[in-house]
Protein backbone atom coordinates (compact mmCIF):
# COMPACT_ATOMS: atom_id res chain seq x y z
CA UNK A 1 0.00 0.00 0.00
CA UNK A 2 2.90 2.79 0.89
CA UNK A 3 1.95 5.90 0.71
CA UNK A 4 -1.46 5.36 -0.38
CA UNK A 5 -2.42 3.72 2.64
CA UNK A 6 -1.99 6.62 4.78
CA UNK A 7 -4.51 8.04 2.64
CA UNK A 8 -7.53 5.84 3.36
CA UNK A 9 -10.46 6.45 5.16
CA UNK A 10 -10.42 2.90 6.48
CA UNK A 11 -7.31 3.26 7.62
CA UNK A 12 -7.12 5.95 9.42
CA UNK A 13 -10.88 4.85 11.12
CA UNK A 14 -8.87 1.14 12.47
CA UNK A 15 -6.07 3.09 13.86
CA UNK A 16 -8.42 5.01 15.66
CA UNK A 17 -10.13 2.34 16.83
CA UNK A 18 -7.42 0.28 17.63
CA UNK A 19 -6.22 3.71 19.88
CA UNK A 20 -9.43 3.87 21.80
CA UNK A 21 -9.19 0.35 22.41
CA UNK A 22 -6.27 0.92 24.19
CA UNK A 23 -3.97 -1.08 21.55
CA UNK A 24 -0.28 0.17 21.79
CA UNK A 25 2.13 -0.92 19.52
CA UNK A 26 6.28 -0.33 19.24
CA UNK A 27 5.66 1.18 15.70
CA UNK A 28 8.79 -0.44 14.90
CA UNK A 29 9.54 -2.65 11.99
CA UNK A 30 8.94 -1.88 7.71
CA UNK A 31 5.14 -0.73 8.38
CA UNK A 32 4.32 -1.55 4.70
CA UNK A 33 3.37 -5.37 4.82
CA UNK A 34 -0.34 -6.62 5.14
CA UNK A 35 -1.21 -9.79 7.49
CA UNK A 36 -3.55 -12.47 7.01
CA UNK A 37 -5.08 -15.60 8.64
CA UNK A 38 -5.35 -19.25 7.23
CA UNK A 39 -6.76 -22.09 9.14
CA UNK A 40 -5.19 -25.25 7.49
CA UNK A 41 -6.88 -28.37 8.34
CA UNK A 42 -5.27 -32.02 8.54
CA UNK A 43 -4.28 -34.72 5.44
CA UNK A 44 -6.38 -33.48 2.72
CA UNK A 45 -8.67 -30.81 4.10
CA UNK A 46 -6.82 -28.24 3.03
CA UNK A 47 -7.37 -24.50 3.32
CA UNK A 48 -10.55 -23.82 5.81
CA UNK A 49 -10.42 -20.06 6.28
CA UNK A 50 -8.50 -17.19 4.52
CA UNK A 51 -8.25 -13.34 5.29
CA UNK A 52 -5.51 -11.18 3.74
CA UNK A 53 -6.23 -7.85 4.72
CA UNK A 54 -6.85 -5.36 2.29
CA UNK A 55 -5.97 -2.40 4.32
CA UNK A 56 -3.89 -2.04 7.55
CA UNK A 57 -5.90 -2.85 10.62
CA UNK A 58 -8.32 -5.11 8.73
CA UNK A 59 -9.28 -7.48 11.27
CA UNK A 60 -10.24 -11.53 11.01
CA UNK A 61 -13.62 -12.04 12.42
CA UNK A 62 -13.11 -14.16 15.37
CA UNK A 63 -16.31 -16.26 15.26
CA UNK A 64 -15.28 -17.19 11.45
CA UNK A 65 -11.59 -18.38 12.40
CA UNK A 66 -13.49 -20.83 15.90
CA UNK A 67 -16.20 -21.98 13.26
CA UNK A 68 -13.35 -23.31 10.72
CA UNK A 69 -11.17 -24.46 13.60
CA UNK A 70 -14.28 -26.83 14.66
CA UNK A 71 -13.82 -28.16 10.84
CA UNK A 72 -10.51 -29.46 11.43
CA UNK A 73 -10.72 -33.41 11.56
CA UNK A 74 -8.11 -35.50 13.11
CA UNK A 75 -6.16 -37.43 10.11
CA UNK A 76 -6.48 -41.07 10.53
CA UNK A 77 -3.36 -43.04 10.59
Amino acid sequence: MMLSGFFRLGVWQNFFRAWRGGYSGNLEGEGFTLGGVYVVGAGRQGVLLEHREKEFGDKVSLPSVLEAAEKIKPQAS
